[in-house]
């Protein structure tokens, strides 16, 4: 990795020109390996890495930022000759020292996933492929999709601090077509987060593809879902896509500040039930959005955004907290040195309470029990919400009743969140890629079992 006399040489260099608040140096190593199985073959195998570094400034509320995949002195130092022709304001410029800063949490990756033999990966993917293949006659594709990434980062900062991370993250992903006559349906299942290949120790490959055939197959012979208003009990095992899509960009920090959350100007009101809180934590061992420290050098931390349903916090990366006169909240996150950090969602979750899960779906007599959310579409400046159902049943006389087909929630996260008047005390997570100004980071959301009395579920009339 980059020299730290040459990282302070390139802040020196830009802070030089006397007119910034802040500046901080983003050095990056990156190597990846994606592989894809369909139909028994090995459709895609993708090997490489990557490096680069990028030199941010702020100066009076606004970035400039510069990056190169050179990490040569004249390159870095070439960076910042660009960037302090932004600074025109005078005034002294103060000694820089870089201190290693220490992080808050550690993780350990018992099984570094670059050092098992690819031969060893693509036969695990092979034989998880086969498996989901050969549970039923009616499965027509099966693709299985394997990722790792291991990530180096070093960030020196004008505050005279110098923040080292290595990252490591491991994804299986699975997508199994079933089809019967005409009706085609799709069963998905994805795991991983920041762990090593100890991962298939914990959760084999082929339970996983299982999963998914069993979950197409099923959906075969699910009814049309019935539609109109009615109780919706949200199972913890569909993860955490209603939080993370409904309520966590409301509470990143820079929606708000431009007037583009329904949360804006709302700190300190009550925003949801009293039995609802809500927090961001990065400190979480394995999960997909944890890492000892976001990719500004500020330490992982659990962020409390809902406590007893009054809001009490946003997610701030730094140059959202310099504007809020707050603090940051390790919420800075950039998808590589190509691209300037915001404030970003990392394990974002409702908490649990206190009624045992199954307790709540005893206590519905009739309405809609989702156990996978599928994708959606959300407004944060209104909060209003469509996500379809990959999963669902007919709760009967308060027990999962048939699979159900076709449906989707609308609503609105707002509402949605003061409705909710049961919260069981399970969890469960689900992991993604999250997309914002064209930008992607791993994160994963999580929520206990929820009931909201009344949902608009869409189906047949």
């Amino acid at each position: 990795m980059t020299d730290t006399g040459l990282m302070k040489e390139t802040l020196a260099a830009v802070l030089s020109a006397k007119g910034i608040d802040y500046a901080d140096l983003y050095v990056e190593a990156s190597r990846s390996t994606g592989i894809q199985i369909e139909d028994s073959k090995v459709e895609k195998l993708l090997e490489g890495s990557d490096s680069g570094a990028g030199l941010r400034l702020i100066r009076e509320g606004k970035t400039s930022y510069a990056y190169t995949n050179r990490l040569a002195k004249e390159d870095f130092l070439q960076m910042a000759a660009e960037l302090s022709t932004a600074a025109v304001r005078g005034g002294p410029v103060r000694d820089l020292d870089l201190t290693s800063r220490a992080p808050q949490v550690e993780y350990a990756i018992k099984i570094d996933p670059g050092l098992v033999a690819l031969e060893k990966k693509v036969g695990m993917l092979k034989e998880a492929e086969r498996a989901a293949r050969a549970y039923h006659g009616s499965i027509k594709q099966v693709s299985v999709t394997y990722r790792e990434t291991a990530q180096k980062v070093q960030i020196a900062s004008s505050e005279g601090f110098l923040a080292v991370d290595d990252r490591i993250q491991t994804v299986l992903l699975v997508n199994v077509i079933a089809r019967d006559g005409e009706v085609v349906q799709t069963g998905y299942e994805a795991v991983g987060g920041a762990m090593g290949f100890e991962l298939f120790d914990e959760v084999p490959a082929v339970e996983v593809a299982l999963k998914a055939a069993k979950k197409a197959v099923m959906m075969l012979k699910a009814r049309r879902a019935p539609g109109g208003r009615m109780p919706v009990v949200i199972s913890s095992q569909a993860g955490g896509t209603m939080i993370h899509e409904a309520v966590g960009h409301g509470l990143e920090a820079d929606l708000s500040q431009q007037g583009l959350s329904i949360y804006s100007g709302k700190m300190g009101q009550k925003i949801a039930a009293g039995i609802i809180n809500v927090v961001d934590d990065a400190t979480l061992p394995g999960k997909r959005g944890s890492f000892r420290f976001d990719d500004e050098g500020t330490p992982s931390q659990k962020t409390v955004l809902i406590k007893d349903g009054v809001l009490t916090g946003f997610m701030y990366d730094r140059l959202s907290a310099m504007k809020a006169g707050a603090n940051p909240t390790g919420n800075g996150r950039r998808q590589s040195y190509r691209h300037r950090p915001i404030p970003r969602m990392t394990n974002t979750m409702i908490c649990p309470g206190k009624t045992p899960a199954d307790e709540i779906l005893k206590s519905t007599p009739r309405g809609l029990l989702v156990k996978k959310m599928g994708g959606g579409q959300v407004n944060t400046l209104t909060g209003d919400f469509v996500f379809d159902v990959q999963e669902g049943y007919l709760i009967e006389n308060g027990q999962a009743g048939p699979p159900v087909r076709g449906a989707t929630l609308a609503g609105n996260g707002p509402r949605v969140l003061m409705d909710i008047d049961m919260v069981g005390s399970d969890l469960g997570f689900s992991i993604g890629t999250c997309g914002k100004d064209s930008q992607g980071v791993p994160v994963s959301d999580a929520q206990p079992t929820i009931r909201v009395p009344e949902l608009v579920v869409g189906g047949e009339s």
